[in-house]
C-alpha cells in the first residue's frame, strides 16, 4: 500500500541515467519497486476514492489508473525515453480521456503531488465551463468551491489566458475563473513520512476529499 526508498532509488536513477539500456538492466527494480507497489496502492485507495465519488475509476495497471513510464517523444525535442516520476490518474466516468474531472498522484525523486480537477478543456468542455461561470447560480457555486479549496490550503490552476472572452467585460464579478484552460487544485510538498507506510492511503484520500468541492462542480458540467 505505500512505496519504499527503494522506489524513489530508481526514480532517481531514471533521471540519472535515462537510456534503454540502463532501464533495461534495472528493469527487475522497475517491476518491484514501481509497477507492484502502484498496484497496491491504487487497489488500497480506490475504496477512498468511491466515498468521494462513486463513479471514479481506480485501476491497478499499466494504462488503467498506472500510466506508462515510457515518454512519447514523437513531437518533443527532449527525447528522453522515459519518465522520472510516477503517475496515477482516477478519472470520472465511462470515457478515460483528460477530458474529464478526476484525481491526481505524481511522485517524483524529490516530492509527492496529489490533486483533481482538469489540466485543460478540450473546446466543447471549455465552451460548457464558461456558460456554467457566465450563469449566476453555477459561477456563484464555483466561487464557493474554490473558496472553500483555497482556505483549506490548496493551489488552485489553470488561469492561462490574459483576457475574458470575447463579449466579457474584464469587470466581470467572475473575471479570473473566465480566464482558465482548465482547473484543478492540488497539494505539492516534499515526501511524507506516511510515503513508506500504511498512512499514505489516509493521506493521499484526505487530499482528494479536501480538493473534491472542485472536481463536483466540474462533473456537472
Amino acid at each position: 500500500m505505500a512505496f519504499s526508498k527503494e522506489t524513489v532509488k530508481f526514480l532517481a536513477g531514471v533521471r540519472r541515467n535515462n537510456k534503454k539500456e540502463w532501464f533495461e538492466a534495472h528493469r527487475a527494480d522497475y517491476e518491484s519497486h514501481f509497477i507492484e507497489p502502484a498496484k497496491a496502492f491504487v487497489a488500497a485507495l480506490a475504496p477512498r476514492l468511491t466515498k468521494i465519488d462513486p463513479a471514479l475509476h481506480a485501476e491497478p495497471r499499466v494504462n488503467g489508473s498506472i500510466m506508462r513510464i515510457n515518454r512519447d517523444v514523437r513531437f518533443s525535442k527532449d527525447k528522453s525515453p522515459y519518465k522520472d516520476h510516477l503517475d496515477l490518474w482516477f478519472w470520472s466516468g465511462e470515457d478515460k480521456g483528460w477530458d474529464c474531472s478526476g484525481f491526481f498522484f505524481r511522485l517524483t525523486p524529490d516530492d509527492l503531488l496529489v490533486g483533481g480537477g482538469m489540466h485543460g478543456f478540450m473546446p466543447e468542455a471549455l465552451a460548457r465551463y464558461r456558460a456554467a461561470v457566465l450563469d449566476d447560480a453555477k459561477g456563484a457555486a464555483l466561487v464557493r468551491a474554490v473558496a472553500k479549496v483555497r482556505k483549506a490550503g490548496y493551489e488552485v490552476g489553470g488561469q492561462t489566458y490574459k483576457k475574458t472572452p470575447r463579449g466579457v467585460a474584464e469587470d466581470h464579478p467572475r473575471a479570473d475563473l473566465l480566464k482558465h484552460s482548465g482547473l484543478y487544485a492540488g497539494w505539492t510538498g516534499k515526501h511524507p513520512r506516511e510515503l513508506g507506510g500504511p498512512g499514505l492511503v489516509a493521506l493521499v484520500a484526505k487530499h482528494c476529499a479536501a480538493v473534491a468541492p472542485i472536481h463536483h462542480w466540474l462533473r456537472a458540467l
